[in-house]
């Protein structure tokens, strides 16, 4: 039998990670497998464990990707010169198009739980940081009364609805009103606007 291909570290992870991305783009994670991936990029899947230490952590490798592509997807859209509540609305709809086009790497992110210790939880905590903190950032800008912490709690308690929101609009739970489904990007909208009605209220009253 022929003995699998050698790869420098760095070209093989690309190739996990290429083997991946075309994996996730049909398929969902649950079916994927060290063997499989092994296969696909020509090594054994003890090299693979010895690169990343197990299929846990290979996954993980695989979700700051996502988290990456998220921030592409989302940065865009936050010229520092649109109003924050455009902003904020901007990245509720950037984050439905990258769930709705890329559904089984953005599940990923939360089927399993994200890495617990050393260089891969602080890279993911920091990008996590980095797209609260826009959040963060703009519902300040709009309420310049907010301080640090009320920030912090609303910007997770908003993007928690917004994540509820996409979750249901993904498997098609949201239901229905005369006959049509009711629209993701609509329903964002209303919370966006309800949330925000509600913060500056809140500041104006005596």
């Amino acid at each position: 039998m022929a003995r699998p291909r050698q790869h420098a570290p760095e070209e093989l992870h690309a190739q996990v990670m290429a083997a991946c991305d075309a994996w996730l783009a049909e398929q969902p994670v649950h079916e994927l497998s060290l063997r499989s991936l092994a296969r696909d990029v020509g090594c054994a899947p003890s090299t693979l464990l010895k690169l990343y230490g197990s299929f846990h952590n290979l996954l993980q490798h695989v979700n700051l990707e996502s988290l990456g592509r998220l921030r592409c997807v989302i940065e865009p859209l936050l010229a520092d010169t649109t109003p924050p509540a455009e902003r904020l609305k901007a990245l509720a709809l950037g984050y439905w198009t990258f769930a709705r086009q890329d559904a089984h790497r953005w599940q990923l992110l939360f089927d399993y739980p994200l890495a617990q210790e050393g260089e891969l939880d602080q890279r993911q905590s920091d990008m996590i940081e980095a797209l609260f903190s826009r959040v963060e950032e703009a519902l300040k800008e709009y309420e310049p009364n907010l301080d640090d912490l009320e920030a912090r709690r609303l910007a997770r308690t908003l993007w928690g609805s917004v994540h509820g929101l996409v979750q249901l609009g993904l498997n098609d739970r949201l239901g229905y009103w005369q006959g049509g489904a009711f629209a993701v990007e609509e329903l964002l909208d209303q919370l966006l606007d309800t949330t925000l009605a509600g913060l500056a209220h809140k500041f104006s009253t005596p």
